[in-house]
């Protein structure tokens, strides 16, 4: 099992590595204070992830500045944030909703905190359709698209026509960054589509972001911060973030 502190150090190492474009054994083991042999560990972990290629001694990255880190890397960080988060929401629904859930991992909390529920729930993950699947009160609905590899978000033609189909109570959207400045953006230019028809289809929008996304503005613009009615984000979230928000007119949740 993950622990905290590895998940924390896997991530200082990425965040590293990518800003340095290459760096040593040594010099991991010095910045995370873990031994050489436990970097070795985690840069072979990472690699198995796609994040760096492994060479003797050391590591090079393989994501550029401003992508997104790999899905499996992301669903091991805050969990317990992105739990209660995920209970929040759910508590914002009621029963008989239709709702449209985007992807991304802390959406992927909310579907499984949905499982009980009686909704109508059209996932755009493939993820988070295999954690709906067989809920017993639940009517699920599947969408067309493409799925992105490792984060299995729904993209493309298809999967905008299938919102632009239909009509929903709530849309819940994650986002890679957020603010009340620069709105809700996103690394990937298709999954921005897809989130700005979601958006559209809905008559309101619940979007979620742990603390860490108000420090980020990604490439794509999905939507301005004025298009959403509700954001739950942890307890930590910067209050002049949070307070900027609220004096665009959104309610904040902090949990």
């Amino acid at each position: 099992m993950t622990t905290t502190a590895s998940t924390d150090r896997l991530r200082r190492i990425t965040e590293a590595v990518r800003e340095a474009g290459r760096m040593g054994v040594a010099e991991l083991a010095e910045l995370t204070g873990a031994s050489e042999m436990t970097i070795r560990r985690d840069l072979e972990a990472l690699a198995g992830q796609g994040v760096l290629e492994r060479y003797r001694g050391g590591a090079r990255s393989l994501l550029l500045r401003g992508e997104e880190p790999p899905f499996a890397l992301r669903a091991q960080e805050g969990v317990a944030a992105k739990r209660r988060i995920a209970a929040a929401v759910a508590d914002l629904l009621a029963d008989g909703e239709s709702i449209v859930l985007d992807s991304g991992t802390t959406c992927l909390e909310v579907a499984r905190a949905l499982e009980s529920r009686r909704l109508t729930v059209l996932p755009l993950s493939l993820h988070a359709v295999n954690a709906l699947t067989g809920a017993p009160r639940l009517t699920l609905l599947v969408p067309g698209g493409r799925p992105r590899p490792g984060e299995l978000a729904l993209t493309g033609p298809l999967a905008e026509a299938s919102l632009a189909a239909l009509r929903f109570d709530t849309a819940i959207i994650g986002c890679c960054g957020l603010s009340a400045a620069n709105g809700l953006t996103a690394y990937d230019l298709e999954d921005a589509a897809v989130k700005r028809a979601a958006i559209a289809s809905a008559r309101r929008v619940v979007a979620v972001a742990e603390a860490d996304k108000f420090s980020r503005t990604a490439l794509a613009l999905v939507a301005p911060a004025t298009a959403l009615h509700t954001v739950v984000t942890d307890e930590s979230a910067p209050n002049e973030e949070t307070d900027a928000l609220i004096a665009a007119g959104v309610t904040v949740q902090k949990v």
